[in-house]
């Protein structure tokens, strides 16, 4: 599902990542753990194609069959909407927008008719215990609630890969818990591959394989 080879990220004189070589097959989850600074949210971001990895020759990143290095903006755009979801540790949900609204975004940048988008995000979130939660705004919304949403929000498009940062980082024990259970529970039912980035070392042992980084690079 996701090959990477070769992956530099350098700002200035700062070089962040220092040759990664990473290969996930679909339908596994992948933890990737390690110090602050090691590298790992830029490495979510490049393999995300949120960000792009400093100019190397033989730098390879090649998603779902498709090699993404050299696609223009605007296919890159399109590509990831319609192919990768993504979970954050804050929500990142538009607070002037009720959770269904928030959920159906990236169905409307995908020009899926709203009737369409609206009947698959109520689906999601009824899914996810939020029958209740279709008009609440986020500030109306427990952490978990809006984690949920979220989740929701990545799943829309039925990508096929999710990408997520620190995503249980800002939950209480008990919803976190929650939603390390609810990725498994995709994972079964929808065969999704799940890239996250955590500190939370009992999601991380969770996965079918544990990476570290260290200093820019995978130790194992």
């Amino acid at each position: 599902m996701i090959e990477a080879k070769s992956i530099y990220k350098s700002y200035a004189e700062l070089k962040v990542l220092k040759g990664v070589d990473i290969s996930i097959s679909e339908g596994e989850i992948i933890s990737i753990v390690g110090p602050s600074g090691a590298g790992k949210t830029t490495l979510l971001q490049i393999l995300g194609t949120l960000d792009k990895p400093s100019y190397q020759e033989n730098t390879q990143l090649i998603i779902d069959g498709v090699s993404v290095k050299t696609m223009k903006d605007k296919a890159l755009a399109k590509f990831r909407n319609e192919k990768i979801g993504f979970i954050f540790q804050f929500h990142q949900l538009l607070p002037e927008f009720t959770s269904l609204e928030n959920v159906c975004i990236p169905a409307f940048i995908n020009k899926t008719p709203l009737p369409t988008a609206e009947k698959r995000a109520k689906e999601l979130l009824d899914y996810l215990g939020l029958s209740k939660r279709y008009n609440h705004k986020p500030n109306s919304l427990s952490g978990g609630e809006q984690q949920r949403v979220a989740v929701a929000r990545a799943l829309i498009n039925n990508p096929k890969i999710i990408f997520a940062d620190e995503p249980s980082g800002n939950l209480d024990s008990e919803s976190a818990e929650q939603l390390h259970q609810l990725f498994f529970k995709l994972r079964k039912e929808f065969n999704q591959t799940f890239v996250i980035v955590t500190h939370n070392q009992e999601l991380a042992n969770m996965a079918d394989r544990k990476m570290t980084m260290i200093d820019g690079k995978i130790s194992n």
